[in-house]
């Protein structure tokens, strides 16, 4: 009777064949009582390879959002029970996650102040898709980026990590921390970008679109309002740890420029 045929092997020394392990998706919270537009956004991004979780008002989304952070969150401004901008405050208290409003063309006001409480940065409706997304990538880019770098800029014991120091003020770019007089001020990702294109030349005036190559990629737009409100709010962040900080001055009509005091 004939042997059964026996499964192929692979030849001795021969490495066995492996599946490629997907990249895991990258997670949006998306958090707006329209819900037409949570489905019609969400839907695009899951098109463009996003993961997306979904929140119809702003309490419930502020619980999911610290208790299993998503990689960024897209929020309108204007909710019932808790709107976007006291979202964003709460959630500044505890926690870095990047963040994009939704806000309509009559809210500038809004748009400037939640800048202020620290968002990334906001798209007016209606908007496109493809605005949206190369906005989030663009984000996710630059935390990954940075991520990545205080990964790996772990130093040896006997080696002093490259910084910048200008003055009182010293910056580490591969662990994204700044401290004035020795104590810590938190940036978020766009703030350290454009302090850091301005600190690298000090005294030297860097204009709005200059602190915009810096801090945002080519793909996205950002008006001249949304740089100044940054500036705005990194005054602000020094201004708490030094009541007399005046390291960044302003050149109307040119920009900003960091002086080396």
């Amino acid at each position: 009777m004939a042997e059964p045929p026996q499964p192929a092997q692979a030849p001795h020394g021969a490495a066995a064949a492996t599946t490629p392990i997907p990249a895991p998706q990258q997670c949006i919270a998306l958090v707006d009582d329209d819900r037409n537009i949570l489905t019609s956004v969400s839907i695009g991004l899951q098109a463009e390879g996003f993961a997306t979780r979904v929140y119809a008002d702003g309490e419930a989304a502020l619980k999911a959002l610290l208790d299993n952070p998503p990689d960024l969150a897209v929020c309108d401004i204007k909710m019932p029970r808790l709107d976007g901008l006291e979202l964003l405050r709460r959630l500044r208290e505890k926690s870095s996650l990047p963040v994009i409003f939704l806000t309509s063309k009559d809210e500038e006001p809004d748009e400037a102040l939640g800048l202020a409480l620290g968002a990334d940065d906001y798209i007016t409706k209606p908007f496109s898709q493809r605005l949206l997304v190369a906005r989030i990538r663009a984000i996710l880019r630059r935390t990954e980026l940075v991520r990545t770098e205080q990964q790996d800029a772990e130093p040896e014991p006997s080696s002093v990590p490259e910084g910048i120091v200008r003055g009182r003020l010293t910056m580490d770019p591969a662990r994204h921390r700044v401290a004035w007089d020795g104590r810590p001020v938190s940036l978020t990702v766009t703030e350290f970008l454009i302090l850091e294109a301005m600190a690298l030349r000090p005294g030297v005036v860097k204009s709005r679109n200059q602190l915009m190559d810096a801090a945002y990629t080519e793909d996205v737009f950002v008006d001249d309002r949304t740089i100044d409100s940054h500036i705005k709010r990194l005054r602000r962040k020094f201004r708490a740890v030094d009541p007399d900080f005046g390291a960044i001055d302003t050149l109307y009509g040119a920009g900003y420029s960091f002086a080396d005091a």
